[in-house]
């Protein structure tokens, strides 16, 4: 009976920053300056200033394993990757790991700006404890894997973040660390290099090699990963079989907020909303672009009479993306069910708030921004230089055809 051995092993990892810290030079006039405008903050430390980013995690990840990583923004996924790639020093606990790491996190980590595409992908190699000779049969089949053979001899501070992050995954993926960690970049790029990435993650998986993957993308961390481990707030939550998991955090997902009853006063209240129909996962996560219902639960509480009914959709920077109006509404007392059916819902992955109101004569009647917020899980479909691909999942084709000369 052979044993596994553990690639990664970390006890109480923990991480504390403090906030609102202004870096200086470290000069005496600096500290001076810092002083005088700011003395009770000079002189006086708040215990408020600190947080932890991560606390007290442990964990044990198995060679040749594909691990999960989940939870909300901000719940330390990124920092317990930085502190086992060795770009953070942990303030409390320790991790022992056994091999060479390769770390794919956010764009703009790894690569130096004004090397070249080929200068970097040798650098990394270097990094990575690879000779020249080992890195050079590789070279070929990474650019050809990232799609960029017209610019490999480019400084990278010239690539847009698609092409940047082509080629950042196709080094980590081919160069063969024994562990690799990937930090929600699979998110970048239009979806047939997607597929093309997750294809060369499975490789990677069924190779033998570890991996840690982060992901919000639900469908990557059920298709490659075995186990699952569930960060909130900076600690282990929970951690098991990914089905499992996996449905258990979009259960807490979509029930955040859920719980918190409205009061109903007034002419009318909107108690609850959700999505129904086929195009759904749950009640507030949307999966596909296709036609979609949304529900809003409404008590009338007195007879209403030729009032406005407005709808908008806001994303996560509380940019309106849509909108519309329904005038002459007229309602006696009771419950009703106001289902929007939206043809389309073409949103790239994300999460988005549903704001629902009925107004008479310009007067909210009720205004309300509706909990829990929508997520959205769908596969992005954009181009290369995904920075600049909007909020809409729009695919779209280009034909060129001859046209006459202008008279």
């Amino acid at each position: 009976m052979t044993t596994s051995v553990a690639a990664i092993k970390a006890d109480g990892l923990s991480k504390r920053y403090r906030r609102g810290i202004v870096s200086t030079s470290g000069l005496l006039r600096d500290t001076l300056a810092r002083a005088v405008r700011e003395p009770h903050r000079f002189f006086r430390r708040d215990r408020q200033e600190s947080f932890w980013a991560l606390k007290d995690v442990s964990l044990d990840v198995q060679e040749g394993e594909v691990l999960g990583l989940i939870g909300r923004n901000g719940s330390g996924k990124t920092t317990l990757l930085k502190i086992l790639s060795r770009i953070t020093r942990p303030t409390e606990g320790w991790a022992e790991i056994h091999g060479r790491v390769g770390s794919l996190l956010e764009v703009g980590t790894g690569f130096h700006p004004e090397l070249t595409g080929r200068e970097n992908t040798y650098l990394s190699g270097a990094i990575l404890g690879m000779g020249k000779q080992e890195i050079e049969r590789k070279f070929d089949e990474i650019v050809s894997f990232a799609e960029l053979e017209q610019f490999i001899d480019t400084p990278v501070k010239h690539y847009s973040s698609g092409m940047y992050v082509r080629l950042a995954f196709a080094v980590a993926a081919h160069l063969e660390p024994e562990i690799l960690l990937v930090d929600e970049v699979l998110a970048v790029g239009d979806m047939r290099f997607q597929k093309k990435c997750l294809g060369k993650m499975g490789d990677v998986a069924r190779g033998g090699r570890t991996v840690i993957l982060v992901s919000h993308q639900l469908t990557q961390i059920r298709r490659l990963c075995q186990r699952t481990v569930w960060l909130d707030a900076g600690m282990v939550r929970k951690v098991g079989s990914t089905p499992e998991l996996v449905s258990a955090y979009e259960d807490d997902m979509t029930s955040s907020g859920a719980g918190d009853v409205r009061p109903v006063e007034g002419a009318c209240q909107f108690l609850r909303w959700e999505l129904v129909g086929e195009n759904r996962t749950s009640e507030h996560m949307l999966p596909a672009d296709a036609e979609t219902t949304v529900s809003f639960l409404l008590r009338v509480n007195r007879p209403l009479r030729s009032v406005v009914h407005a709808i908008n959709l806001y994303d996560q920077d509380r940019r309106l993306l849509w909108g519309n109006d329904f005038d002459a509404v007229t309602l006696e007392p009771g419950l009703y069910e106001m289902r929007h059916i939206i043809p389309t819902l073409p949103l790239r992955p994300g999460v988005y708030t549903w704001r629902i109101g009925l107004y008479e004569g310009g007067v909210p009647l009720d205004d309300w921004e509706c909990v829990p917020q929508m997520h959205v899980v769908t596969q992005p479909v954009s181009h290369s230089r995904d920075d600049s691909a909007g909020a809409l999942n729009i695919p779209s084709k280009l034909e060129i055809v001859p046209a006459d000369a202008p008279k």
